[in-house]
């Protein structure tokens, strides 16, 4: 498994006040934790081509939070975005996770590029006026009026009301030249997401991701934990390998499904 240094699931610094020789030497260090390209794998960067839908299943720990707000980043800094919306199940877990979080939004940017962040307004605003506002998908409704050129759906698969939340988006989604949205979930086996991994091709970009990809950034303990415990069983294939999990199918996998996988 190809191993990264960069952890991608720590709390960036802040850059030094003063920029002595040594304080840009360290500036500079800092900088490059914030260049995504130089740390994401070939599976987190934006895929090429005309697409609209980038849907990510992947395990847990894989870094979907990190790549969700990264391309965010990347559509801002390209101009391509000026009216983005922020989908999370609960209106704590846009705030705790897309935004506030260790791999959330405020925390990939550089100090001097940090958006503005107003909670009260579930709002945030960048310094070239591009503004993305958090939605729940149990307050749904809320996405009726305002529209978008550009959206980021996180945990897609855990929505209550995921059918309706699907339909709004896509009304509201409906500015600039060509509005896209990436979706970022460890998948479930739900109607709408089988059609979309089927309907996958030059609209819909999939992507497939383990736990394991990214065990250079996770805990042994927490990887040898989940080989011992999941290994072999359903669970362990949906939460750590990224697998829909065919309701009908045997209740157990291949017992070697998680550790090869890991080992490679």
């Amino acid at each position: 498994m190809e191993k990264h240094s960069f952890n991608s699931q720590a709390t960036l610094s802040q850059s030094p006040p003063f920029l002595t020789k040594e304080a840009l030497t360290h500036n500079s260090e800092n900088l490059e934790n914030y260049d995504w390209h130089l740390h994401a794998r070939p599976s987190q960067k934006i895929p090429e081509g005309n697409w609209r839908i980038w849907l990510i299943l992947a395990g847990r720990g894989f870094g979907k939070t990190r790549t969700g707000a990264e391309t965010i980043r990347h559509w801002i800094k390209t101009n391509q975005a000026r009216r983005i919306a922020l989908i999370g199940d609960t209106q704590e877990d846009v705030r705790d996770i897309m935004i506030e979080g260790e791999s959330g939004l405020l925390a990939i940017h550089p100090p001097d590029d940090r958006p503005l962040y107003e909670p009260s307004k579930r709002r945030l605003t960048w310094k070239n006026g591009t503004i993305a506002t958090a939605y729940s998908a149990e307050n749904y409704e809320q996405l009726r009026g305002p529209q978008f050129d550009h959206a980021w759906i996180d945990e897609f698969a855990k929505f209550h009301e995921i059918e309706k939340v699907w339909q709004q988006i896509h009304f509201a989604l409906r500015l600039g030249p060509h509005p896209r949205m990436v979706i970022t979930t460890t998948p479930r086996p739900l109607p709408l997401l089988q059609q979309l991994v089927a309907q996958a091709g030059q609209e819909i970009i999939l992507t497939h991701g383990t736990t394991f990809e990214n065990q250079a950034n996770l805990s042994p303990t927490f990887i040898n934990t989940m080989q011992q415990s999941f290994s072999g069983t359903r669970l362990g294939a949906q939460e750590l390998l990224g697998e829909i999990i065919d309701t009908h199918e045997g209740a157990s996998m291949d017992t070697c499904s998680l550790g090869s996988i890991s080992s490679k």
